[in-house]
């Protein structure tokens, strides 16, 4: 039994919400998500909440029960809410700027890196080095914010690079002189 799949979600104020063959439509003004209902998944829109109950006991059946939902009850926070993920940029000489909804990259190569918004991406840039990535679609908030930080991911040594806001790096001891263990050649 899914715990989390048992669990109704709550269509937000304002959001309409619509069971089509294969799929839920979620609108909201002029912004609208599509989730697959999955195999095995059967979906019931009944008083302002979608309820998910399962057609057959199998074990991919189960597994899609949970997604289904969650995918769904994303969609209904992106709508409302919106979706962020912040990066932030350390390095002596790295800086990020904003060119319409496109970003210039200065990350320590011999030339500028250009990255293009995907449609439903915004950018946000504070003092040169934070990066504020939003959109409604919690996916595509994440799969952007990686491929950014996948350009120059931070090095151990001294830190340069793209981290997550709340991200701990380890960093890691230098070259250490030797020490007196007796001996050297």
């Amino acid at each position: 039994m899914s715990k989390i799949g048992k669990q109704p979600v709550k269509i937000p104020e304002g959001v309409r919400a619509e069971i089509q063959e294969n799929k839920i439509v979620l609108r909201k003004d002029d912004r609208e998500a599509f989730i697959p209902v999955l195999r095995g998944v059967k979906a019931i829109l009944e008083e302002g909440e979608l309820r998910f109950s399962l057609e057959s006991k199998s074990k991919q059946s189960r597994s899609n029960w949970g997604t289904v939902r969650s995918l769904t009850n994303n969609a209904a926070i992106g709508l409302t809410k919106g979706f962020e993920k912040n990066l932030i940029l350390e390095g002596v000489g790295y800086r990020i700027t904003k060119e319409g909804n496109n970003l210039s990259l200065n990350l320590g190569f011999s030339h500028q890196l250009k990255f293009e918004a995907p449609p439903g991406i915004t950018f946000e840039v504070e003092k040169n080095s934070i990066l504020k990535i939003k959109g409604i679609d919690k996916f595509l908030v994440g799969q952007v914010a990686a491929q950014i930080r996948s350009l120059k991911k931070p090095e151990p040594y001294k830190g340069k690079g793209f981290r997550y806001s709340g991200e701990v790096i380890r960093r890691k001891a230098g070259k250490k002189a030797v020490a007196t263990m007796g001996g050297g050649a």
